[in-house]
């Protein structure tokens, strides 16, 4: 059995209103820094799919079959063969920037494929969450059917306008994270302007407190609620990172001071520098209302944050349930 399928006609749309051009005229360091950040491109189309650009032909075997992923000219092909046939679909989307794993539709119906892109290996193994799975046909090992809830929230969260009413719109897709994703209003807000009105103002979100933040962020990194109610035990909630800081002791949910902003700006990509979040921690633990660590005053989240590393060692999350973390204790919940 052989099949390929076409790329289909697909139609990106073009940005929203509201953007980092319309909105840099007010706040230019944000809307030049954020486009290029990995929320600002957390859906990458095919002609921008980075990582299969500089790996042109990536290979992987795993429970009988074999996976090609091979590129030409703006178009990555993903293959899955077993010893009777193959099964070829071309990448429609690749969701995050580091490591991706790839979307795309057979017969009208949403998949998440079985193997993703890892950049600590610089190749392709199973996808995060995957493992247990054991195909039965080539439809199984090519990828994960998706339900429209589920496929929803995955376009609503890497993306900006592609979901109407609880339903994928892809003609109104813009991949990414965009102003308008967490600033609401800011498509009114700027239209006003333009027509020389008075306008109101998008909600502060530099006002929230510690809760209110990690629910707001928590929409896609999941929150304290949403863990407990979907049992999301063991270490793979260790993704969910809303979740595992509400677990610390020093959340208090009205303190602006252990709140995501206080570590991230959403603005700028990661800072990887661990030395660089010891302000942070001293806001409060240098104080004398706080308690002090008797160990030292730097690189605090490489004790009090330890890293777990998750997929067979190809992917590593840092455990945002701050605490004192001796070696051999169990995982927390």
């Amino acid at each position: 059995m052989e099949i390929s399928l076409a790329l289909p006609a697909l139609v990106y749309a073009a940005s929203p209103p509201a953007g980092p051009t319309a909105c840099a005229t007010c706040h230019p360091a944000q809307a030049q820094s954020q486009p290029k950040t990995a929320m600002g491109n957390a859906i990458e189309l095919p002609p921008d799919q980075e990582n299969l650009k500089a790996h042109p032909k990536l290979t992987f075997e795993k429970n009988g079959y074999a996976y090609t992923i091979e590129r030409q000219g703006d178009l990555s092909t993903y293959t899955v063969r077993d010893g009777e046939g193959e099964l070829s679909l071309p990448i429609q989307y690749a969701f995050g920037v580091h490591m991706q794993t790839f979307v795309f539709q057979y017969r009208g119906r949403f998949y998440e494929s079985m193997v993703s892109y890892y950049p600590k290996l610089s190749g392709l193994a199973i996808t995060l969450g995957d493992e247990q799975l054991r195909p039965r046909n080539l439809v199984e090992a090519m990828g994960r059917e998706t339900s429209n809830q589920e496929i929803a929230v995955c376009f609503d969260c890497h993306g900006t306008g592609g979901v109407t009413q609880g339903r994928v719109t892809l003609d109104s897709l813009k991949p990414g994270v965009a102003c308008e994703h967490c600033h609401a209003g800011v498509a009114t807000h700027m239209e006003a302007i333009a027509r020389g009105k008075i306008a109101a103002l998008p909600a502060k979100l530099g006002q929230m407190g510690a809760e209110d933040m990690s629910k707001f962020c928590g929409q896609c990194h999941r929150t304290w609620e949403f863990v407990v109610r979907a049992r999301e035990w063991g270490e793979v909630n260790i993704r969910f990172a809303p979740y595992r800081l509400a677990n610390s002791n020093c959340f208090l949910g009205d303190d602006k001071r252990i709140r995501c902003t206080a570590c991230h700006d959403p603005h700028a990509n990661l800072n990887r520098d661990e030395a660089g979040y010891d302000r942070a921690c001293l806001a409060c633990h240098a104080s004398n209302a706080q308690k002090s660590c008797r160990v030292s005053r730097n690189n605090c989240v490489a004790c009090h944050m330890p890293k777990v590393t998750l997929s067979d060692g190809h992917a590593v999350f840092t455990d945002h349930q701050i605490r004192i973390a001796r070696p051999g204790d169990p995982y927390p919940n």
